[in-house]
């Protein structure tokens, strides 16, 4: 299992999360400042199985909104999940 950290524009949080949920992934958005984007941002966890990582990603990709010239649209961070529980 992986867990994939997505920083993206907080204009994007709605149309990406909707889009990933649609695509049956789980998301939980966590409430985050910083300067990867310098601007608004949020920040999804998606967690998703190995085989799945790519697909995800493409989700985010094709749901992200345009970016200016020399302007990122996300950071994305993959890592692995050693140990997953619901309690």
């Amino acid at each position: 299992m992986k867990l994939i950290i997505a920083v993206l524009r907080d204009e994007d949080n709605e149309q990406v999360s909707q889009a990933l949920i649609d695509a049956g992934f789980g998301v939980t958005r966590i409430a985050s400042t910083g300067g990867f984007l310098r601007s608004g941002v949020a920040t999804l966890l998606i967690g998703v199985e190995d085989g799945d990582v790519d697909a995800a990603i493409n989700v985010l990709r094709n749901n992200l909104s345009e970016a200016k010239p020399g302007e990122k649209r996300a950071t994305l961070f993959v890592v692995p999940v050693e140990r997953y529980e619901q309690i």
